[in-house]
């Protein structure tokens, strides 16, 4: 089975299609068989990337089974024979609005593609089809600018990843699905209160979810006028919404990128000595990392066994995956994020009297 890595971002704009693109570019370049799929639903672009200006088949001719397996929709990227791509949807109303059983039709296909990586670039947001594409995967990362909405967006993003997580493994069981499934929750912690008085192991259930949940978080486009002190941000995360986050690098405001684009080449292709693209390929080294990682937990407890069982296991064995943090995560002018937010406000954001900043 391949290994499923998903990139998505709270807001649009932060290059999160540019990442995902050099990304599976930087993988298939390891030799892996990769796909990059493009899930942005009704804003479908990656394709631009690689010049296929008009694709002759997409997700959409597997939606509609205009063909019958998930592979017969990709196209090769001409320039690598490792790298494979599934262009995006949006071409109608209703496939820029994806009803639920094609939604969960395309997921289950996407476990038995034969691959070795899939590159999930995921649309920017926080709805459901989002959010879902985001948690199939093996791996998540997410991106984010230095721009404090940026930012903000993130931080809402994987609060409400990790809220649908943790409500995924309470809805297939009783009694928590008639309790939990017509509620509207605005933390982490509701969620695991109401488990935890409906059913005895209902927050241990939660706990373990939100420990095993740790995406990665990548900077684009920073700057030494701003940068994000990812340091504040992964302890704010860890103590209002239980999950940890790891920090996979940065990668430099440059004009190569947009160059690149207009030559619709990734940019570790059209201009691999660009300090982007070197950023870009540090990402990639951390990412192989968890990828490493991962491969080692699934060959020493099969997917299996049952999720609660499995997702307690993985923690247990889970390898750590150090990545030196920039030096430019301390930088000396301080942009304070949040200045009136509180917990009480529902959002789960921390107030100024927690001490620190989100940006630096």
């Amino acid at each position: 089975m391949a290994i499923l890595i998903s990139v998505a971002s709270g807001k649009g704009g932060v290059g999160k299609s540019v990442v995902s693109a050099n990304l599976a570019l930087a993988l298939a370049k390891t030799g892996r068989q990769t796909f990059l799929a493009d899930l942005d639903v009704g804003g479908a672009d990656a394709h631009i990337m690689f010049g296929e200006l008009n694709p002759p088949v997409t997700l959409t001719d597997f939606l509609h089974k205009r063909v019958n397996r998930l592979e017969e929709a990709a196209i090769p990227v001409i320039f690598h024979p490792n790298l494979r791509l599934l262009a995006g949807t949006g071409e109608t109303l209703a496939t820029a609005n994806m009803a639920h059983a094609r939604k969960k039709r395309l997921m289950k296909h996407f476990q038995d593609l034969s691959a070795d990586i899939v590159v999930l670039d995921i649309g920017a947001g926080t709805n459901y089809h989002a959010l879902d594409f985001f948690l199939m995967a093996d791996i998540h990362l997410a991106v984010a600018t230095p721009d404090p909405t940026a930012v903000l967006d993130l931080y809402r993003f994987i609060k409400l990843a990790a809220i649908r997580r943790v409500l995924a493994c309470f809805l297939a069981r009783s009694p928590m699905a008639d309790v939990l499934a017509n509620r509207d929750f605005t933390s982490v912690e509701e969620v695991m209160d109401v488990a935890g008085a409906t059913d005895a192991e209902g927050r241990d259930v939660a706990a373990t979810a939100l420990r095993s949940f740790k995406p990665g978080l990548i900077i684009n486009r920073a700057s030494s006028n701003s940068q994000v002190n990812a340091l504040y941000l992964r302890k704010i995360l860890h103590h209002y919404v239980g999950g940890d986050l790891l920090l996979l690098g940065e990668i430099p405001e440059d004009p190569a990128v947009t160059q690149s684009v207009r030559k619709f080449l990734p940019v570790i292709e059209a201009a691999p000595a660009s300090d982007a693209a070197k950023g870009l390929l540090a990402v990639s080294a951390s990412v192989e990392q968890l990828i490493v990682a991962h491969g080692r937990t699934i060959n020493k407890y099969p997917k299996s066994q049952p999720p609660e069982q499995r997702h307690a296991t993985e923690h247990a064995s889970r390898i750590e995956v150090t990545v030196p943090l920039p030096a430019s995560t301390h930088a000396k002018s301080e942009i304070l994020l949040f200045p009136q937010a509180s917990r009480a406000n529902g959002e789960g954001i921390p107030s100024r009297t927690s001490g620190g900043s989100y940006l630096k």
